[in-house]
């Protein structure tokens, strides 16, 4: 199955990323008299990462400008949403429409009792009930696999590596006497490129998991595809 796999992935993924933010604070403290800073930078990721987490639908609708319907004013919404909810045996989330053209839609929040499902009208006009389902089970389905707290924690890391690795660049490596500058150097440039592509990693192996489990969810895998 694509999704046990997936599974190891992200765990393996994540194991590489604390693996790389590990390192550079050895480096970091062979080379220094103090990693303090990078304890500061981890404890500003979990605050940040903590506080994302936690209003991640606030933050999302709110970056789209959306504004809450209700089933009078949306009823093939509500159906659909509905109906994938009573399939899931998941609470009925939110529902928001964004007053853009853009065609896009989603499906956020912590858990699945706080989450919210945002489509745009672009996309409203551009798909059919059968592709919007498709989508709408795609989106449901990171909601439903805690794939918020995933991207959250690996944003967060991949973060602290990257401005650990920007203070190596901009300010060396402290005491400088002992200090070995090519060593700092390389991992001033190369951490946060390795962050990144892991970070990017981790994405795309939880794409995948919500392409199989929204596709089992609706039942139409071809629907998806086809949107």
């Amino acid at each position: 199955m694509h999704k046990h796999y997936n599974g190891l992935k992200t765990a393996a993924l994540f194991g590489a990323l604390w693996a790389v933010l590990l390192g550079l604070g050895g480096l970091i403290g062979l080379n220094t008299r103090s990693s303090a800073p990078i304890w500061i930078m981890a404890l500003i990721g979990v605050a940040t990462t903590a506080y994302g987490y936690w209003n991640s639908d606030k933050i999302a609708i709110r970056s789209m400008q959306a504004y809450p319907v209700t089933e009078a004013q949306a009823p093939q919404l509500y159906q659909i949403v509905r109906e994938l909810s009573v399939r899931a045996n998941q609470p009925m989330p939110r529902i928001y429409l964004s007053p853009t053209m853009n065609p896009n839609a989603f499906a956020t929040g912590r858990n699945p009792r706080n989450a919210a499902v945002c489509c745009t009208e672009g996309i409203l006009q551009l798909l059919d009930a059968r592709e919007l389902r498709g989508v709408l089970g795609h989106e449901l389905m990171h909601v439903y696999n805690r794939d918020i707290l995933t991207s959250s924690v690996a944003a967060a890391v991949a973060g602290v590596i990257t401005s650990v690795g920007q203070m190596l660049l901009f300010f060396g490596g402290g005491d400088r006497r002992n200090s070995n500058p090519l060593a700092m150097l390389a991992m001033a440039l190369l951490a946060p490129f390795a962050a990144s592509l892991i970070q990017l990693a981790i994405t795309r192996t939880r794409e995948y998991d919500a392409d199989e489990d929204g596709s089992q969810l609706t039942g139409d895998p071809l629907a998806l595809a086809s949107a």
